[in-house]
């Protein structure tokens, strides 16, 4: 939904009667309505839904007799992506920025600030029925209203959010409902590290959150020449063998390795802005052994030399440029 085409005197009126009926009663407020904009959209996983929101600053209260009137009865993990918040909740109360998470209880009463310097307030929203979290209701308690940096596990969970922000929208309703699970297994993970209680998850969650932890870390060293299953167990203190049977029927960690390494050397190819660097330096720069083992391994997955598909991406970039009259580079 979006206020774009609400005459601008009835913006924030309009807004807030939407959140009242669709989202869940809560008092709105706002220091400039009549320059009030706001943008929301919400993707649904299965048992979960993630939102993304774009306003302009506000304050939202949620009573007891609001609660009453109607309740989702989630707990909403926010992802702050601009601007700064402030919230209280039960007995707590916190301020975050850019890359932080917090945590609420839509069946507790609340005060949520919004606030920037200047243009909007946008966020990455989880909404996370409370039946479906592993951890009791009496430990998440602990961790409403409090500021949870985007740091550890958290920083996966916050890329796992831009990704489903960013990408969610093309994926096929089967993937969309193995994506509502990995979503509640990092949120767990995130919030019982936050409590250090991961030994209260079950198995499976402690699972899912070791898997998405070895991905983000094969992701930060992939220019690493060193990084093999072996360097990636020892990280992560298990064996070999068992790093295999956690991606059992998954791919495997040196195909997962391999396949990065190219997609990245291919974005690199295709960059108009590094046409003047090396082949061999961008098979290095990615962790490839050699340009004669990486020309080997790009072929084959992509039918084309290196060098053949720069050629073929620069002659596309410089033809696109010049259908729209812009100056080739």
């Amino acid at each position: 939904m979006s206020t774009h085409k609400v005459p601008k005197g009835d913006r924030f009126d309009w807004y807030s009667d939407i959140v009242s009926s669709e989202v869940m009663p809560a008092r709105l407020s706002c220091e400039r309505p009549a320059e009030f904009q706001g943008e929301a959209a919400v993707l649904d996983l299965g048992e979960i839904r993630a939102s993304r929101f774009s306003l302009s600053p506000l304050r939202s209260r949620r009573t007891a007799p609001m609660i009453r009137r109607g309740d989702p009865e989630e707990y909403q993990l926010a992802l702050l992506r601009k601007g700064a918040t402030s919230l209280s909740q039960y007995r707590s109360e916190c301020t975050i920025g850019a890359g932080d998470l917090m945590l609420w209880d839509t069946s507790r009463p609340s005060d949520n600030q919004m606030l920037t310097a200047g243009g909007q307030v946008q966020a990455t929203i989880l909404m996370l029925p409370r039946n479906i979290m592993p951890l009791r209701t009496q430990r998440l308690d602990q961790v409403l209203a409090r500021r949870i940096p985007g740091m550890g596990m958290a920083a996966i969970l916050a890329s796992f959010m831009t990704s489903l922000e960013d990408h969610g929208a093309e994926c096929t309703p089967e993937e969309l409902r193995r994506l509502s699970t990995v979503a509640v297994d990092l949120a767990a993970a995130c919030l019982a590290q936050q409590l250090d209680a991961e030994d209260q998850l079950p198995a499976e969650v402690r699972a899912q959150a070791l898997v998405q932890r070895i991905h983000a870390f094969i992701e930060h060293n992939l220019g690493d020449p060193e990084l093999n299953p072996s360097a990636v167990a020892a990280r992560h203190h298990i064996s070999v063998r068992t790093l295999h049977q956690l991606f059992h029927g998954q791919e495997s960690t040196n195909a997962r390795i391999r396949r990065r390494r190219l997609e990245r050397c291919r974005a690199d190819l295709a960059d108009p802005a590094l046409a003047g660097r090396r082949v061999g330096a961008i098979a290095a720069r990615w962790g490839f052994s050699g340009p004669v083992v990486f020309s080997r391994s790009f072929r084959e997955a992509y039918g084309v030399t290196p060098t053949e598909f720069r050629a073929l991406s620069i002659k596309g970039f410089r033809a696109e440029r010049s259908a729209d009259g812009s100056p080739s580079a």
